[in-house]
């Protein structure tokens, strides 16, 4: 760094893409420069170090890195006339794919270094001040970069009464668009009694609410005390924190909706009654050409069981549409699938293909004006549905967890059990209360509401 980042604090800007593994990841970072003395700005043009952590799972995302990088360069170079440094990396999931490309295309990177590799940013940052030539770095597994990091970032004092905690990285699954075997690795999950302690010191900070993150969460098999331990058993052992009063986790995998974790929908409170179980289309004929290893009657039986053990539970889901040979009565499957099962939100996107992906190779790739129609008639299915979803909560009192002032004078903001945002009057509530708050109006993307005597539905 320049002699004036030297003198004060050093400022730091993070850009995050892509999953919430990777704002997990970004929160590390931080966490890893802040004992450097780096300081967050939001400001690129005023940062000593720019870091963007990067998704790679479409082309648009990756093309945007580079736009990016683009401006980058410019404030870089303001900097540089006004006698300061800016160091510049790229990380995440475009770091390890295109690692070499990136140094090749935006000379103004001064490295990069893969997902399962970013506790190596104290040692790259000192390697690049002092030009010592090492610009890629990304051979580690999850388990080495989770022991890397010092206990000290475990249960480290959390922006809000929420947190991440990343209990399993990689996938098996190889979906035939899906780059994240090829730029996460292998499935790995942390050992249960490692995690427990991290949930524990984030209680003992004012956590209330975990969200159990994962590319295959579900698929959690880490170290238990009689052998591997499931994410049902892994969730029972986060209930018994007595602090911590909701639990979620995602991305899950219909494949591993286990019998026991079904189960444990219905039968643990502290378990939110809300589940993102991605489908990516309807078709039967399309799922085997992704390799998704489920048909869509097997997703309904799934969805059909879950309600069973927990009736008010509401899903959300992620659609592909434009996969290569995908015909119209291909998508009607997957718009008679949204009709059936009824979701609360979802995300749905064109397919876009991925280098080194075997769809990306497929025969009858879809035209993108055809990608784009389809996707308009997706994504008004669902936001109708999403507005249904919101409308039913109208009358009924939710318990919602504060997690700060809202806009106007003693309104508070919160979140209800199925991830809305609500807002509602209230004076004395605090961030990190949870309350019974009667909702009054319902929009796409928020509910109103007012403070009740009690949480009864």
């Amino acid at each position: 760094m320049g002699e004036q980042g030297q003198r004060g604090p050093k400022r730091l800007f993070i850009e995050t893409y892509g999953c919430q593994m990777n704002v997990y990841d970004s929160e590390r970072m931080r966490d890893l420069l802040a004992p450097l003395g780096y300081a967050l700005t939001d400001r690129p043009d005023d940062a000593d170090l720019v870091v963007l952590n990067t998704c790679h799972i479409r082309e648009k995302a990756t093309e945007k890195v580079y736009s990016e990088l683009g401006r980058l360069r410019a404030h870089k170079q303001a900097r540089k006339a006004a006698g300061k440094d800016m160091t510049i990396a790229v990380a995440g999931c475009v770091a390890q794919a295109e690692g070499e490309e990136i140094i090749r295309r935006a000379p103004c990177v001064d490295f990069v270094v893969g997902p399962q590799a970013y506790h190596k940013l104290p040692e790259l940052i000192a390697r690049a001040a002092r030009k010592l030539g090492e610009r890629v770095a990304f051979d580690f597994t999850p388990e080495e970069k989770f022991d890397a990091l010092p206990e000290r970032f475990l249960g480290r004092a959390p922006d809000g009464v929420s947190a991440f905690v990343a209990i399993q990285e990689g996938c098996d699954k190889f979906c035939t668009f899906c780059v994240v075997p090829y730029t996460r690795g292998a499935e790995y999950s942390r050992p249960l009694a490692a995690i427990v302690a991290e949930a524990s010191a984030l209680a003992d900070r004012g956590v209330r609410e975990l969200t159990l993150l994962g590319q295959n969460v579900n698929a959690y098999h880490g170290e238990g005390e009689g052998g591997a331990a499931s994410l049902a058993d892994l969730l029972r052992a986060l209930a018994r924190i007595e602090t911590i009063e909701r639990l979620r986790y995602t991305t899950s995998h219909p494949m591993e909706m286990s019998d026991d974790l079904i189960a444990l929908h219905g039968e643990a409170p502290k378990l939110m009654p809300f589940l993102h179980l991605p489908a990516q289309s309807g078709s039967d004929r399309i799922l085997k050409a992704m390799n998704r290893k489920h048909d869509s009657a097997l997703y309904r039986d799934i969805v059909a069981r879950l309600r069973q053990a927990r009736p008010d539970l509401g899903l959300s889901t992620d659609f592909i549409v434009g996969f290569p040979g995908e015909t119209d009565k291909d998508f009607e499957a997957t718009l008679a699938l949204v009709r059936d099962v009824g979701f609360a939100s979802a995300y749905s996107f064109k397919y876009s293909p991925r280098p080194g992906t075997p769809a990306a190779a497929m025969a009858g790739q879809i035209d993108e004006k055809v990608k784009s129609a389809r996707l308009a008639r997706l994504q008004a299915a669902m936001a109708e549905q999403q507005r249904d979803f919101n409308a039913a909560r109208i009358g009924r009192v939710l318990p919602v967890l504060v997690t700060g002032p809202g806009r106007n004078p003693g309104q508070k903001h919160g979140r209800s059990p199925y991830m809305q945002a609500v807002h509602f009057i209230d004076a004395q509530a605090r961030a990190g209360d949870i309350v019974a708050v009667r909702i009054l109006a319902a929009s796409q993307n928020s509910l109103t509401g007012a403070r009740a005597a009690s949480e009864a539905a």
